[in-house]
């Protein structure tokens, strides 16, 4: 491979990595059925906050993973990194087969909670040794894309399951085959490392870099942008559960309609952001975002509700990657720490779900999740104006 041209037979097994990040996605739909299923023996008035323990599990191994598995990764290498994540995310996938129980769907979401930290952390710059120059941006877009088609097939393949082998749960090991095969295919294939010659950070050097007042405010804006995306993901069944009295597979689609959207705005943002500023793109989408999500408080009929996480789907699409382009460019010295940090700001997705059921159960109502979500989507509304101001 030379570095004008991209290896096929390299690319295509690193960019299927992407489908099983995805899988972290299936923490929606699973803390409907877990709510459903195994939470009907407890009081009402726990339920929620019970049931989004399971994003909570998942999204908080990023607070505690994230900066080790870089200084793992400098040892023994990105491809075994990668492949050390799918071996987890396959012994986390048989765990609800072997015992479905509440206990056993926290720990197997822990487990794929540090298995998608790792392959987060590892896929990523495992792409640049397989494509360089211009074409990396592209291929890592399209990384994105198969992830984004990862988490929007999520409900289709439980629905699968459900009507075709009268389970939901055996998407958890059809997830299991794909990412064996995954793996397969990695090992299977040759790639060349660059030599790692920097000495890796500790986590209290790159913490140290929140003293810079605008990566405090950036890395809020990781942790609440992710926080916003995982509480639609959690709550969106619930809410159709709840408003339209539909069944956990048909409200299932609810995450799709929005997984969709939200694919559709990632990949038109990439043109508009080609010609139109971020800044003032980042302020049109998140109030767009907000102005939904009042709406939602009060939605009721089950077609608008659709349409609405379609709405927020696309207007927070390229939030994420806005808010990470911003932070490297404020501190470009250093760029490998900014990273690592953003990633730990995916914690986000286990804060905001907590405080969602603690304020449903509360309320009695997935409007206490709604509330909790809109408070995300305000901050970051603060952020987008405020760094209008700043220079980064």
């Amino acid at each position: 491979m030379t570095n004008k041209k991209i290896n096929i037979s390299q690319i295509m097994p690193v960019l299927f990595g992407f489908f099983v990040m995805g899988f972290c996605d299936v923490v929606g739909i699973t803390s409907a059925h877990v709510k459903e299923d195994l939470l009907g023996g407890y009081d009402p008035a726990f339920r929620d906050t019970l049931s989004n323990l399971i994003p909570v599990a998942l999204f908080s191994m990023f607070l505690l993973f994230s900066i080790p598995t870089g200084m793992l990764m400098n040892k023994i290498g990105r491809k075994k990194t990668v492949i050390l994540s799918n071996a987890i995310t396959i012994v986390a996938m048989f765990i609800p087969l072997i015992e479905y129980s509440f206990v056993m769907s926290l720990i197997a979401f822990a487990l794929l909670g540090i298995a998608n930290t790792i392959l987060q952390v590892s896929l990523n710059p495992l792409i640049a040794n397989v494509v360089k120059g211009d074409r990396l941006t592209s291929s890592l877009t399209a990384g994105q894309f198969v992830k984004a088609i990862s988490s929007f097939s999520a409900p289709f393949i439980a629905a699968f399951a459900a009507s075709q082998l009268d389970n939901w749960q055996y998407i958890f090991p059809i997830y299991a085959l794909i990412t064996l095969l995954s793996t397969i295919w990695l090992l299977a294939t040759t790639i060349k490392e660059d030599r790692i010659e920097e000495k890796a950070n500790s986590f209290g050097s790159v913490m140290a870099l929140l003293k810079d007042k605008t990566i405090l405010l950036l890395f809020l804006g990781i942790l609440f942008v992710v926080g916003v995306d995982v509480g639609i993901n959690t709550a969106s069944s619930k809410i159709l559960m709840e408003r339209c009295g539909l069944s956990s597979i048909e409200a299932g689609y609810g995450p799709s309609v929005y997984f969709a959207l939200r694919t559709l705005g990632a990949f038109l943002g990439a043109i508009i952001l080609a010609k139109f500023s971020s800044s003032k793109f980042f302020k049109i989408n998140i109030v767009a975002a907000v102005v939904a999500l009042v709406i939602l408080i009060f939605m009721q009929n089950q077609y608008a509700i659709f349409a609405i996480f379609g709405v927020i789907g696309f207007s927070i699409a390229n939030i994420f990657p806005i808010i990470f382009g911003m932070a490297i460019q404020a501190r470009p010295d250093k760029s490998n720490e900014i990273s690592g940090l953003m990633i730990t700001g995916v914690f986000g997705g286990a804060v905001l779900p907590f405080l969602m059921g603690i304020l449903s159960d509360v309320m009695g109502s997935q409007v206490g999740s709604v509330i909790v979500i809109l408070g995300g989507a305000l901050y970051l509304t603060f952020a987008a104006f405020a760094l209008s101001t700043k220079k980064v």
